[in-house]
């Protein structure tokens, strides 16, 4: 499900922060920028007065972040610099990492592994139904992943998640909840770094695990592209939407974390719709 701010609604007010953790994140987010060449989108002016970006979310009305990166860190755009190290729940974002520490502990084995439902109807169609890993992800079945989460445990989600320096690295005490109601947060900025280390030569994981997590990622197939993604949403009350993934294409790989402020389930397109603008707004995507 997604929502966004769009022009159906007044009033789309950007969440408070408070002052002390933006000042945090605005150290993070320049430690970070350092390890790039900010050289601008191709053949783009990074003059914010011409930013087709900010004209793309400006025209939505939505209150949003993207940040775009090249996978050799030689390129970067950030539309939002403030929220883009405002760290929010991951939601269903966090199923890439999920899935990938779900693999490294044995608890899952391969993108067939099954997931029985117990009859209880929760809401979406979707979900009341026997799973498979790869439909699991695809639909964002919670309660698979829940079943997952309860089986990895809360010691070894924090061993994971400090290995990976995934957002805060906060579990709470409610294994099965901790990515959904507001424990764990990372910011956009932080989604691209753990894309990095999913994606580079030196991540801690086994290829053929980081192999599923891609097949079960692999959302579209272009003439020249393929794009890896997953959509998530806080639900209304903490009105978070996302979409964080990666573009493969024959001349590199382009990391993208994109959020946007999100009330109702009915915004859930605006989220792809936006990065997927935005990315041929940049001329990364034709």
């Amino acid at each position: 499900m997604d929502s966004g701010c769009g022009n159906r609604r007044r009033g789309c007010n950007v969440p408070k922060t408070e002052i002390t953790l933006v000042r945090l994140f605005i150290l993070v987010t320049a430690a970070f920028l350092a390890s790039f060449a900010f050289a601008g989108a191709p053949d783009q002016s990074m003059d914010r007065k011409a930013d087709p970006v900010t004209e793309i979310f400006s025209s939505n009305g939505v209150d949003g972040t993207l940040v775009v990166a090249s996978a050799d860190g030689e390129i970067l755009h950030l539309h939002n610099d403030k929220r883009s190290v405002t760290r929010f729940s991951p939601a269903s974002t966090f199923k890439i990492p999920n899935t990938l520490i779900a693999l490294d502990l044995g608890v899952i084995e391969s993108s067939d592994d099954s997931f029985s439902w117990d009859g209880v109807d929760r809401g979406l169609a979707a979900w009341n139904k026997d799973q498979t890993l790869l439909s699991a992800f695809r639909v964002s079945c919670v309660w698979c992943y829940q079943e997952i989460a309860r089986k990895v445990g809360l010691v070894q989600y924090e061993t994971a998640l400090n290995l990976i320096g995934y957002g805060n690295q906060k579990v709470g005490d409610q294994v099965d909840q901790f990515w959904l109601n507001g424990v764990l947060r990372i910011s956009a900025v932080e989604q691209i770094n753990f894309l990095k280390t999913l994606l580079g030569d030196s991540a801690p994981y086994h290829r053929e695990h980081i192999a599923i997590v891609k097949d079960v990622m692999r959302e579209e197939q272009g003439a020249d592209y393929m794009l890896y993604a997953k959509s998530g949403w806080t639900g209304p009350e903490q009105h978070v939407g996302w979409y964080v993934g990666y573009l493969e294409k024959t001349d590199g790989i382009w990391l993208f974390a994109m959020n946007m402020r999100m009330d109702e389930a009915t915004e859930a397109p605006l989220r792809k719709e936006l990065a997927v603008e935005s990315l041929r707004a940049l001329g990364i995507l034709e």
